[in-house]
């Protein structure tokens, strides 16, 4: 039998080789093996979570999955594999590592009009990242982009928080338009699988997010009621 990576990452033995020590939280770098397949990965245990006042309900790692779940079900693509398993040290999120191509310059790319950056700021809007900074984006030597850390997505109250602003008020694309409409659509087939982590009214507003940009038909503006960047922005 075959086995791909996705298999290695659900099922293989997790052992633990480092950890990210600049993280808020346990963030535990490994390997993942399944018979003779070895898959680099990153590991969030619950049992290494600090408590968040806003937010409560759920878990981080079970946010964590369901950004990657949306990220599938809207057509993004811009998540690594992420799966929620047991692991050396209990239950957690367990994500697919990603080798960023170092000759790229991250704020350089993050203060820029590269397109890849649009599918962030939609994405990020519809799940409502409080935490979206310069070093949660992960450029490849392939030319593929895919983010991380959304460990603080889907608050029921709006708490966008990006060092992406370029296209503010800028219309929708014909392609963007079709995605949020698909995501209205569509919504109770993502909805059914992600209350497994997420609460009926972070549902709700979640669905709410993507009805008000189809309606606008424009990206987001920064929130008066809220700091608009994350602190530190890297």
């Amino acid at each position: 039998m075959v086995i791909d990576a996705s298999e290695a990452i659900a099922r293989g033995e997790i052992a633990i080789t480092g950890r990210l020590v600049d993280a808020s939280n346990a963030t535990l770098f490994g390997q993942a093996t399944l018979n003779d397949v070895s898959v680099d990965v990153i590991y969030k245990p619950i049992a290494g979570e600090r408590p968040l006042w806003d937010f409560p309900d759920g878990t981080l790692a079970g946010r964590e999955v369901s950004a990657y779940r949306f990220s599938e079900f809207a057509g993004f693509h811009i998540v690594p594999l992420t799966i929620f398993r047991d692991g050396p040290y209990g239950l957690g999120a367990v994500q697919e590592w990603i080798d960023v191509d170092e000759s790229v310059d991250l704020i350089e790319l993050a203060q820029s009009q590269d397109e890849r950056l649009r599918k962030f700021v939609l994405f990020d809007a519809m799940v409502n990242n409080t935490d979206r900074k310069i070093g949660h984006l992960l450029p490849r030597s392939d030319g593929q982009l895919f983010g991380c850390d959304h460990g603080v997505c889907f608050h029921e109250e709006n708490k966008l928080r990006t060092v992406l602003w370029q296209w503010m008020g800028k219309p929708l694309g014909e392609r963007e338009i079709k995605i949020v409409r698909y995501v209205v659509d569509h919504f109770d087939s993502f909805s059914q699988e992600a209350r497994e982590f997420l609460s009926e009214r972070e549902l709700r507003e979640t669905l709410s997010r993507a009805t008000t940009l189809l309606a606008e038909g424009l990206f987001p503006y920064p929130s008066e009621d809220w700091p608009a960047v994350p602190w530190p922005p890297v």
